[in-house]
């Protein structure tokens, strides 16, 4: 009785493990079936799952129809500037919320997790003013320096500082090891997967990011491709939902890619930061 209901609670776990990865799943395969299928098959109701023929066709209409070229460069740009701003911020940060001691320190930490309470709608006004008196607008410096900061990681590098052994740190110390040379040759090096986590987040965010580079730009100079993908919505007053789609899966598969090559380190770093 007791290896039957073993069994029945193992095959419920999977059944439940199989659906929830379904449900995850299903839009991103949707997006490549609807991408592969002529416009006509898009309209079908109900509609086919997978297409009667692929059409590779759709991807070629898409990069013919923007700028393809220009809208990468510019997301490649912005985001390798966000992720070098963040680092050079939130290391430092971490490490000294994580090893000094001094006045003021957990307010200014509650600080920083109030900025995860902040979201962009909220903000985008005053800084958009700001820009606009700096001249700023309509250029990379708009859509970097807002996020050269991470609330979010200095909250996870903290944690993931603050599970390494005392003992590693102090015995630097006594070799006369100063902080600057504890945080690059000792602590860096240990954090390398809280690091790469933080990095495909930020990649992540910012990649998709459509709001923030809407508000802060209007020309094809430094859109990123979200917003390429978005123009491609409507083409003489009608929606080519294929065309859409392959442009959809052109604009995911760098985060798909990266993702498969770094999930293990994000698993890695949220055990370690106590995360659960």
């Amino acid at each position: 009785m007791k290896r039957l209901l073993s069994l029945a609670v193992r095959a419920a776990k999977a059944v439940s493990l199989v659906a929830v990865i379904a449900i995850f799943i299903f839009p991103f395969f949707w997006i490549l079936s609807n991408s592969l299928k002529t416009y006509e098959e898009t309209l079908v109701f109900p509609p086919r799952i997978l297409p009667a023929k692929a059409m590779l066709g759709n991807y070629l209409a898409a990069l013919s129809r923007m700028p393809f070229a220009r809208y990468l460069f510019n997301s490649l740009v912005v985001n390798a500037l966000v992720l070098a701003s963040q680092f050079l911020v939130i290391v430092p940060a971490a490490y000294a919320f994580a090893m000094y001691r001094f006045k003021g320190k957990g307010l200014l930490f509650t600080l920083v997790l109030f900025g995860f309470m902040l979201p962009q709608q909220l903000t985008f006004v005053p800084i958009y003013l700001l820009f606009g008196r700096l001249r700023l607008l309509n250029s990379y410096a708009s859509l970097v320096l807002p996020f050269a900061a991470s609330s979010f990681g200095i909250f996870l590098l903290r944690q993931y500082f603050m599970g390494i052994p005392a003992e590693i740190i102090e015995a630097g110390y006594l070799d006369g090891v100063s902080h600057r040379q504890s945080m690059m040759y000792i602590m860096i090096p240990m954090a390398k997967s809280a690091l790469a986590s933080i990095a495909l987040i930020s990649f992540i965010t910012h990649w998709n990011d459509y709001f923030w580079p809407l508000v802060m730009t209007n020309t094809v100079k430094v859109r990123t491709l979200p917003l390429g993908v978005a123009a491609l919505r409507v083409t003489d007053g009608t929606t080519e939902w294929n065309v859409l789609m392959a442009a959809n899966m052109l604009l995911i598969l760098p985060i798909i890619a990266t993702f498969f090559v770094a999930h293990r380190q994000i698993k890695e770093a949220l055990v370690h930061s106590g995360i659960k």
